[in-house]
């Protein structure tokens, strides 16, 4: 299975104070008709903070139900507790998932050690390929070039990373420390292009939500060598990349899709409605991109 081009950080909809199935489904076979190289089921996007363990699995079941093998699935599993996330890891595995998103325990902060004997010990239990996911803002913790280089010998099943620092830097250090054929995915759709050019593979992405063949295009015209192609079309997505964090994601990209007749508006405490001022600026950006009129 490779593991290039765009990916969507699915969200996952809500009715009633329930996962939406319908809509869920409708919105996969969305994305995978507009292009879409893979699909995140349960990440950041997917609020799964939120959801119940029973919850977290169902959404990864239907998602590779609905996806039926046309693309990869890369089902979010991570946790802090170490246990929890083999748990994850395990169910994702037997669902027939492709890989796990595999986050860096967040509030606990384990060290460089710490950090290796939690990934090997969910390597042990449940092997099959892991993106370490990198995300700083949000953990408390920076996975360093350093750190995962020793991740990566001695744990051979993780064979990429989601590098969420916003430092290109860091990203570039990365494969040269861990070589090229490590998986380096953008986790800020901002930086895409970019990350292309210094030899990532692609991104999991948020707003591919809403414009998933803009973002799947991008990638597209890198790999086929079309990079003015590419560059237009980085500077096309740039506008909806910085609205879809006008607030805390997900709150904007569950509102477009809102707003574009594709879902409930529905999210889950803590999150909350985005301020008046903030949805007429959302509000404009899509207007401006004729994603709604």
């Amino acid at each position: 299975m490779e593991f290039q081009g765009a990916f969507t950080a699915l969200i996952t909809p809500f009715k009633n104070g329930e996962v939406d199935e319908e809509r869920y489904r409708e919105h996969i076979e969305w994305q995978i008709e507009r292009g879409i190289h893979g699909v995140v089921p349960c990440g950041t996007t997917g609020e799964s903070a939120t959801l119940s363990h029973e919850e977290h699995k169902r959404v990864i079941k239907i998602c590779i139900e609905q996806v039926k093998g046309r693309v990869p699935v890369i089902a979010g599993a991570g946790s802090n507790n170490t246990r929890e996330a083999i748990e994850l890891t395990r169910f994702a595995k037997d669902a027939g998932a492709d890989a796990v998103l595999l986050i860096t325990p967040y509030y606990n902060k384990p060290t460089p050690a710490g950090l290796i004997a939690h990934y090997r010990e969910i390597a042990k239990a449940a092997p099959l390929p892991f993106i370490v996911y990198n995300v700083p803002s949000r953990t408390g913790t920076n996975l360093l070039p350093t750190t995962l280089h020793e991740i990566k010998k001695a744990v051979p099943e993780v064979i990429g990373v989601k590098e969420a620092s916003g430092n290109i830097r860091q990203a570039s250090d990365v494969l040269e420390m861990c070589g090229e054929d490590f998986v380096l995915l953008s986790g800020d759709d901002f930086i895409t292009y970019p990350m292309l050019c210094i030899g990532g593979r692609g991104v999991i992405s948020v707003v591919s939500n809403i414009v998933p063949e803009k973002m799947s295009g991008m990638c597209n015209a890198f790999f086929e060598g079309d990079l003015t192609r590419a560059k237009e079309l980085h500077y096309e997505l740039a506008p909806l990349c910085r609205a879809m964090f006008y607030e805390t994601n997900p709150i904007p990209v569950k509102t477009a899709l809102h707003l574009m007749g594709k879902i409930e508006m529905e999210l889950r405490l803590p999150l909350v409605p985005m301020q008046e001022e903030n949805l007429r600026k959302l509000k404009n950006t899509l207007k401006e991109a004729a994603i709604i009129g």
